[in-house]
């Protein structure tokens, strides 16, 4: 390994890991403000990691793309949620949903911040200081970066993903049982459209989905 691929390493953990804690918590104070008990009474409103793990998602799937020098981003465990607590399903569905890359966003906006705030604030000579320069230049960007790609990706109208919480909203109420039918489905069609899609086409349209939209707005605010 190089110089900076302990740092990076290290950046991209740090990054990732209260990214997806924050975005898992943030679905089910959504559900619980709604009414729903089912995420707290299981322990998930814990900002503790061990409790959203997802073995593969957490774990293999950012360290093959790590390795493979690819944007990082995963899932954790979903967060349980019942909508037969709301008091409308459809619409709690829809706001459950949507917190988690919410969440992913406001992260993203305080780092852009407070590394606006630092190069605004603190004396140039303190960035001699090597552990203030990777602060600043390789943990905000990444943070930011990493959150911006979690939320896109998440808003994939896809299931199981948080987007799919968009299109069951929009849908006519008379497709809503098929709809839920086939979420059952969701891991198997999740995996086909994430690896065996770019993998027969020669090319990855989420890829390059997330390069366009992660990617243009990090630079909009300052992150890269």
């Amino acid at each position: 390994m190089n110089s900076i691929d302990i740092p990076y390493l290290i950046c991209s953990v740090l990054s990732f890991i209260p990214a997806i804690v924050f975005h898992e918590v943030a679905h089910g104070f959504a559900a619980y403000k709604l009414g729903d008990p089912t995420a707290k009474s299981q322990g998930r409103l814990s900002l503790n990691p061990l409790k959203h793990v997802d073995p593969f998602g957490t774990v293999i799937m950012p360290a093959l793309l790590m390795l493979m020098n690819m944007p990082v981003f995963g899932y954790a465990k979903p967060v349980p949620y019942n909508p037969r607590y709301f008091k409308n399903p459809r619409k709690g569905d829809l706001i459950v949903g949507l917190a988690g890359p919410a969440a992913n966003l406001v992260m993203a906006c305080v780092a852009a911040l407070l590394l606006w705030f630092i190069e605004l604030v603190v004396p140039t000579a303190a960035f001699q200081n090597e552990l203030l320069v990777y602060f600043c230049y390789l943990y905000l960007p990444l943070f930011g970066l990493i959150n911006l790609f979690l939320m896109f990706f998440n808003l994939l109208p896809i299931p199981p993903l948080d987007g799919s919480s968009i299109f069951a909203f929009i849908l006519p109420e008379k497709y809503l049982p098929q709809y839920y039918r086939i979420q059952q489905y969701a891991l198997p069609i999740f995996m086909i459209v994430v690896i065996a899609v770019p993998y027969v086409l020669k090319v990855n349209p989420i890829g390059m989905y997330l390069d366009v939209t992660a990617y243009n707005l990090a630079h909009l605010m300052g992150l890269i």
